[in-house]
């Protein structure tokens, strides 16, 4: 029995290392690809739901008004006047011709999902057809809302969204935190979309037609759900339209002040994962080759194979290494310790684990549990 799970587990790994050579290749692909012109460029209005000062919020705040384009509107919520980032707001420059800026503090709405909370409140002030909502840490380019209108040029196109690379601020669990972006999530995204996953749809950034959003019901329809942005692209969907992704990712700063706070921060995003595509959660295993090997070497070692598994884990890690090598290079960024890998691959086999087999998340200090639909149920009560 024991060398069946041996063999079982090298057969992981050798998928799982064939996954990351067609990851790293679909991120030079992607980042090589060219950008697209709109065809027309339809003023826009874009929504930022704000929750604190967050580190570095006063640069991306300010590289959203920095944009190349002729006429948008951005618009600023809190739910609290004394949110320190209103402040950061206030100290913003003036905006370029053509833009316009504004600020709705008041209560959000009933909502369980507090950034939905938020953008209930904003969406009333929102004058353009085009509706963009980004996240108040996305970094951005002056071409980003060029890169977000350009596919809706197709009319089958009804949502479009962004990637987005991590940039961490200080500390080893920054770091971390951003590791697991930029060499899980960001490529494991583009693998899905090459395998015909197009449902992917990521709360960065979410540009949507406004007819798209009141036809499925508007902000009120996801108001409750742990996956808003996933609930937005499902909106497009049952629409019979498409999900298109934007040439470019924008940035975030990734700021994980403990191990709890980014333990706590990715199985939300894992179980988030889980509530939606439970069994592609579960099979998501094979893009953690290096854990397997360590498993297997552990499972090789107790049934006589020890050498074998030996050069299972080799074999893992060499191909992990010249994967993340490959996407630092194509996104430009600094080169991660060995040591941080090491604790990066570790952190990310125990959080999938976690993340398969329970449903309760922690949230701005608030626990839930995750429905099978998606829904979020407070555990401590919810006052709405």
């Amino acid at each position: 029995m024991g060398a069946l799970v041996f063999w079982l587990l090298t057969a992981l790994v050798g998928a799982g290392c064939i996954y990351q050579i067609a990851a790293a290749v679909l991120v030079r692909r992607f980042v090589s690809a060219p950008r697209l012109v709109p065809a027309e460029r339809p003023p826009v209005s874009v929504l930022k739901p704000l929750h604190g000062a967050e580190p570095g919020l006063a640069a991306a705040l300010e590289s959203c008004l920095r944009q190349d384009y002729p006429a948008f509107q951005v618009l600023f919520g809190a739910g609290d006047p004394a949110d320190t980032a209103l402040e950061v707001v206030r100290a913003l420059p003036e905006p370029p011709p053509g833009a316009e800026i504004a600020t709705v503090v008041r209560p959000g709405g009933p909502a369980r999902n507090r950034k939905v909370g938020n953008l209930l409140s904003i969406y009333p002030e929102a004058r353009h057809d085009l509706i963009v909502i980004a996240d108040s840490d996305v970094r951005v380019e002056s071409g980003y809302l060029d890169d977000l209108v350009a596919p809706f040029a197709d009319p089958s196109v009804g949502v479009v969204t962004c990637l987005y690379v991590g940039h961490a601020d200080e500390g080893r669990w920054s770091r971390l935190g951003a590791l697991g972006i930029n060499h899980g999530f960001l490529p494991s995204a583009l693998v899905a979309r090459a395998l015909g996953r197009h449902d992917g749809c990521f709360g960065a950034t979410v540009a949507i037609r406004r007819s798209v959003l009141e036809r499925g019901g508007g902000l009120h329809a996801i108001a409750d759900l742990l996956a808003d942005d996933w609930a937005l692209g499902a909106m497009a969907r049952a629409q019979g339209l498409r999900i298109a992704l934007a040439a470019r990712p924008v940035e975030i700063v990734v700021t994980e002040p403990s191990l709890r706070a980014l333990f706590d921060h990715e199985i939300r995003w894992g179980r988030t994962v889980a509530s939606i595509d439970r069994a592609g959660h579960l099979a998501s295993v094979v893009t953690q080759p290096v854990g397997l090997a360590l498993l297997a070497a552990g499972v090789g070692a107790a049934t006589g194979s020890g050498g074998a598994g030996l050069l299972v884990l080799a074999a893992a890690v060499a191909c992990r290494l010249w994967a993340v090598r490959v996407e630092e290079f194509s996104f430009k960024l600094p080169r991660a310790g060995l040591i941080d890998l090491a604790l990066r691959e570790i952190l990310s086999i125990v959080v999938y684990a976690v993340a398969s087999s329970g449903r309760t998340v922690l949230w701005r200090g608030r626990r839930f549990v995750v429905r099978r639909d998606g829904t979020l149920e407070p555990v401590e009560g919810f006052a709405s």
